[in-house]
């Protein structure tokens, strides 16, 4: 029935579908990590009131209160707002480049990648319950994505897990200390349980030159060594492999020109 819809339909519904679930994702990464439940009503975190329904329109209540609750005027973290684009700039642009089953699994795997990379790059931390989820649905979902079967998809997890966690053995090994957390090599089975082993080279290669650059850029920022300076590889990651989904099939037509 998706596939079916005009072209721009399928972008505006991707995008406003992407709002509505940017508004949970942002929910998940504040709430979370800090224990509170992610069951019961909005509240503000200045007063405590219960949000209404005028409240939780995304991206537009927030522009109509000016960014400050109806009642005690605290400011809302801006957070939701960023996050909720991020979600709606996912959905619409993986149906504008990749119209049909296809973007709408793009979409879906953007949405899935979105928590664990805010989780990551705000507290260092990869849930094993979010990965699980990502990788099953790449198991079961992923296959018209980029044309592969359940055995390139099963290979491609095996394989992108496998690669890290030799990668971080060997440093272990080599430097005596810890260099990649334990969540790094299962976001990274999760991912090529949706692309396949086929693209695992772009991925990689593409998270770890994003996350070189990222790594000088927070090193301007502080006074801390690189070498002794936390970086949130898996934020990385999954950037690549939302990256990867366009770019191999480009990449695979000029081979064969």
């Amino acid at each position: 029935m998706l596939d079916a819809l005009p072209f721009g339909t399928g972008i505006l519904l991707a995008g406003l579908i992407g709002l509505l679930l940017g508004s949970f994702i942002a929910t998940l990464v504040l709430r979370w990590p800090a224990g509170r439940s992610l069951r019961g009503r909005s509240q503000c975190d200045g007063c405590g009131r219960a949000l209404g329904v005028r409240d939780l329109v995304p991206i537009l209540s927030a522009l109509l209160s000016r960014g400050r609750c109806r009642t005690c005027g605290a400011a809302i973290d801006p957070f939701h707002g960023r996050v909720e684009l991020a979600s709606a700039l996912i959905g619409a642009a993986a149906l504008a480049l990749l119209p049909g089953t296809a973007g709408w699994l793009w979409a879906l795997f953007g949405w899935l990648l979105l928590p664990l990379a805010l989780l990551d790059a705000r507290h260092f931390w990869l849930p094993d319950r979010l990965t699980l989820v990502l990788a099953v649905a790449g198991l079961l979902f992923a296959g018209p994505m980029l044309g592969t079967s359940l055995v390139d998809r099963w290979i491609g997890a095996l394989a992108g897990g496998g690669a890290l966690a030799l990668l971080a053995w060997l440093y272990a090994r080599a430097r005596r200390r810890d260099g990649m957390g334990g969540g790094d090599p299962k976001l990274a089975a999760a991912i090529g349980a949706w692309l396949g082993w086929q693209t695992l080279p772009l991925m990689l290669l593409l998270a770890s030159l994003s996350g070189i650059v990222g790594a000088l850029a927070l090193q301007r920022k502080g006074d801390r060594p690189l070498g002794e300076r936390r970086v949130p590889f898996g934020a990385f990651l999954g950037g690549a492999a939302f990256a990867t989904v366009p770019l191999w099939p480009l990449l695979v037509q000029f081979q064969l020109r």
